[in-house]
């Protein structure tokens, strides 16, 4: 459990394409095996600690022959950003997926002192 102090706090969202592969034959739509996407994002500003972050498919187009293989995630999370992640794997054949997020955190407040 993540538990906030007395500090206000932010609500981050946002949205973004992690690829787009029918177009290009990109791997995630012609290859096969283990396939991984990532794509760093970015905070409208930084927390004051580092936030929870929630990751969901908000857009997907997918081959539907065989079986559907996903996982999306969010990792390394700084203060900053994260890195948003999509695998696939074995004969799973993604054509393009976008994700939406949303980060809760400490931000900062006038108040604070930097006493560093």
């Amino acid at each position: 459990m993540k538990v906030f102090q007395t500090h206000p706090i932010g609500i981050d969202q946002g949205e973004t394409v992690l690829f787009s592969d029918f177009s290009n034959g990109g791997d995630m739509w012609t290859g096969e095996g283990a396939r991984e996407r990532r794509s760093a994002v970015s905070f409208s500003q930084p927390f004051r600690s580092v936030p929870v972050v929630q990751v969901n498919i908000s857009l997907w187009d997918v081959d539907t022959s065989a079986p559907l293989r996903a996982e999306v995630v969010a990792e390394d999370v700084t203060v900053n950003g994260f890195n948003a992640v999509f695998r696939t794997w074995s004969d799973t054949r993604i054509a393009r997926i976008r994700v939406k997020w949303t980060a809760i955190g400490e931000v900062a407040h006038d108040d604070d002192w930097d006493i560093s």
